[in-house]
């Protein structure tokens, strides 16, 4: 199948993941952001400047994920996710601590919705632990949001790619290309499918020119 997009190190493919399974599943290490299966949608709210969206294309359950994860079998995974929806089989639990004002909106409890998941899938090497299973990001969603509602920074997606065995990254759930994008700045090779054209062409035009992120991760 033709790539949509490619270069050096990035390749991008327009389709569903499910059906494009010959084109990624060769890769070494999997980072993505599926559909979380919470059936997310979002209206209006002037004064919290969110504006409305109608969800997540395949977002009513896990059935997307968990394909995926059964065609990728027992090789690393990096997979974000929600606590709202039953996890994947895994090795471990990591957090994302959003920014400060993240996780207001839709928040009646007085405690922002401010953690994400991201699950360890497969078999992971032993190595020493010095690192802490939680991330936090400064900055602001200002600094990483970018048209997709689900948006990660590029800084946070380097770090976790950092963690990472060696090898090519690949992203079955691509959305605006983050993973694609941190993947390149560190020099490894990725691969990226994305079933709306859209977004498609929003990761084109990223891989073609160098993404400032301030959303730093500490």
């Amino acid at each position: 199948m033709k790539p949509y997009y490619s270069d050096d190190l990035v390749t991008l493919y327009h389709g569903d993941c499910l059906d494009l399974a010959d084109v990624w599943t060769d890769a070494d290490v999997l980072v993505t952001d599926p559909p979380y299966g919470i059936g997310w949608k979002i209206g209006e709210n002037k004064k919290a400047r969110s504006k409305a969206h109608a969800g997540i294309q395949n977002d009513h359950d896990t059935l997307a994920r968990d394909k995926v994860l059964e065609l990728w079998g027992e090789r690393p995974g990096m997979v974000f996710g929600s606590w709202r929806a039953a996890a994947p089989e895994c090795k471990q639990t990591l957090v994302w601590h959003k920014p400060e004002d993240a996780g207001v909106v839709g928040s009646v409890t007085g405690f922002r919705n401010d953690t994400e998941l991201i699950f360890l899938t497969g078999e992971w090497p032993r190595r020493t632990n010095v690192s802490s299973s939680v991330f936090r990001t400064r900055g602001g969603m200002h600094s990483y949001l970018n048209g997709h509602p689900h948006a990660k920074p590029v800084t946070l997606l380097e770090a976790l790619i950092l963690h990472c065995p060696p090898g090519t990254v690949v992203d079955p759930f691509a959305g605006s290309g983050t993973t694609l994008r941190a993947a390149k700045n560190l020099g490894r090779k990725a691969i990226g499918i994305e079933v709306d054209e859209r977004y498609c062409e929003q990761i084109a035009k990223r891989m073609d020119q160098y993404a400032l992120d301030f959303g730093a991760v500490a």
